[in-house]
C-alpha cells in the first residue's frame, strides 16, 4: 500500500509538464492588443528659430590701429639771455596763450631801453634846430643873402638829422622788443609739461634746449595706418558700384581705447597721406577728435573705425547661423517654402557687429535657421519660430 509521500512524488512530473505546455501556448498565441506595430507613433516635428533676410543699407568701415598726436605743439625758448627770477606756472597744468611762464631779469634791458629813448629825444631836438635853419636859408638864398653852397650844406645837414632820428627810433624799438622778451609767455594755450630750468638758472637767447613744451590737446589728432592693399580694394569696390562713397563731411570715425572701452566722442577724417611708406607699405590717415575732458593724451595706442562707404541692399545674418566645413566653405541652413530644411552655400565678406555681411547666396525673404540647428538635418520638416538677430552697430568692420 502506497503512502501519501510516494503518491506526491509520482504526480510531480505530470504537473511540471502541464505548466510548460501552458507557457508554450501563451508564447504561441500573443494578445493582438500588445503588438509593437500598433504602438508605433509618428515622431514630432521639431521647432527651429529662423531669421528672415531683409536687405538694408550698411556703412562699410575699417578698424585701423594708430596713435594720438597733439593738435598743436610749441617749444618754449628764451629770445634774450639772462637770469630767471620767476616761474609762475604749475608743471602739468593748463596755460592760456600769452600767459607768463618765465620772467628773466629785465634790469639790463630796461637800461638799454631808457638809453635809446634819451638818444632819440636828443636827436629829435637837434633835428628841430636844423629844420628851422634850413627853412631860413632857403628864404635867404632867393635874395642872395647867403651863398648857394651854404644853403646846400644846411639842406644836407637836415637830411642827416632826419636819418639819425630814424635810426634812434629803430634802436628804441629793438630795445623795447628785448625788454618785452624778458617776459617769456605761452605761444599757444594748452597743457604744459615739466620745466627744464628753475628760478635762478641762466638762459641764453635761442638756446637749443627748450624751457618747457606746451601741447594743445582739445581737439586732438589720431593718426592711423591703412595698408595699400586695403586702399586698393576699397577703390575697386567704389569704382564698380558695390559700395557708395560717403560725403567727406559725413565720414565719421569711432575710437576704441587701450582698455577696450569706447571713446565717447566721434571724430572726423581730416586727410589721407598722398604717398605709401616704403618700409611698411601703408598709408597714414589723420582724424580729428574733440577732447574736452583731456581723456586722450599724445602717444596713446587706439583703434579707429573709419567709415569708407555705404553698401545698399546689404544682406546680414546672425553669426550663429553660419557653418563651415573642413575646407572652410561657409553655408547656412534655411527653411524653404515646403517647410523643409535645406543647405545653402554663402559667400561672407566681413563682420558687422554680431552679424555677417553676405556677398552672395541669400536673397530677400530667405528664412535662415539660427536656433535648433542640432535638431534637424537637410530634408527634414520643421516648424518655424521668428527670431531677431539684434541690432548691428551700423558699420561693417575689417580687422
Amino acid at each position: 500500500m502506497q503512502t501519501d509521500t510516494q503518491r506526491t512524488r509520482l504526480r510531480r512530473p505530470f504537473i511540471v509538464a502541464a505548466v510548460v505546455s501552458l507557457l508554450l501556448s501563451a508564447c504561441k498565441f500573443p494578445n493582438s492588443s500588445e503588438s509593437p506595430a500598433s504602438e508605433k507613433q509618428a515622431a514630432p516635428v521639431p521647432t527651429v528659430g529662423i531669421y528672415e533676410v531683409i536687405p538694408q543699407s550698411v556703412i562699410i568701415s575699417s578698424e585701423l590701429a594708430g596713435r594720438t598726436a597733439a593738435y598743436l605743439i610749441a617749444e618754449v625758448r628764451p629770445q634774450v639771455s639772462g637770469i630767471i627770477i620767476e616761474r609762475p606756472f604749475k608743471e602739468g597744468g593748463d596755460v592760456e596763450a600769452g600767459q607768463t611762464l618765465y620772467q628773466i631779469d629785465p634790469s639790463t634791458y630796461q637800461a638799454s631801453y631808457d638809453n635809446a629813448l634819451a638818444t632819440l629825444a636828443r636827436d629829435e631836438a637837434a633835428l628841430t634846430t636844423t629844420r628851422l635853419k634850413a627853412k631860413r636859408y632857403a628864404e635867404l638864398v632867393t635874395v642872395n643873402a647867403v651863398s648857394q653852397e651854404a644853403n646846400d650844406d644846411v639842406a644836407a645837414a637836415l637830411k642827416q638829422a632826419q636819418a639819425t632820428v630814424a635810426m634812434d627810433k629803430a634802436a628804441l624799438e629793438s630795445a623795447r622788443i628785448d625788454l618785452a622778451h624778458t617776459r617769456v609767455s605761452a605761444p599757444i594755450g594748452g597743457r604744459i609739461g615739466r620745466s627744464t630750468v628753475t628760478q635762478g638758472a641762466l638762459v641764453t637767447a635761442n638756446q637749443p634746449a627748450a624751457l618747457a613744451t606746451v601741447r594743445q590737446l582739445d581737439p586732438i589728432y589720431v593718426d592711423v595706418t591703412q595698408s595699400s592693399a586695403q586702399l586698393l580694394r576699397l577703390k575697386r569696390v567704389l569704382s564698380n558700384g558695390e559700395v557708395q562713397p560717403l560725403d567727406a563731411l559725413s565720414a565719421k570715425v569711432g575710437l576704441t581705447l587701450e582698455d577696450g572701452s569706447q571713446y565717447g566722442h566721434t571724430g572726423t577724417l581730416e586727410f589721407s597721406e598722398v604717398t605709401v611708406d616704403e618700409s611698411t607699405g601703408s598709408v597714414t590717415l589723420r582724424a580729428l577728435f574733440p577732447n574736452p575732458q583731456g581723456q586722450l593724451l599724445p602717444g596713446m595706442y587706439v583703434r579707429a573705425r573709419v567709415q569708407e562707404g555705404v553698401r545698399e541692399q546689404a544682406v546680414l545674418i546672425p553669426q550663429q547661423a553660419l557653418n563651415r566645413d573642413n575646407q572652410g566653405k561657409a553655408s547656412v541652413m534655411i527653411l524653404n517654402a515646403d517647410e523643409q530644411v535645406e543647405v545653402r552655400p554663402v559667400d561672407i565678406l566681413r563682420a558687422v557687429g554680431n552679424q555677417w555681411l553676405v556677398n552672395d547666396g541669400l536673397r530677400a525673404g530667405d528664412r535662415v535657421i539660427v536656433d535648433g540647428l542640432q535638431k534637424v538635418r537637410p530634408g527634414d520638416r520643421a516648424n518655424a519660430v521668428l527670431k531677431t538677430a539684434g541690432s548691428p552697430n551700423g558699420a561693417a568692420s575689417t580687422n
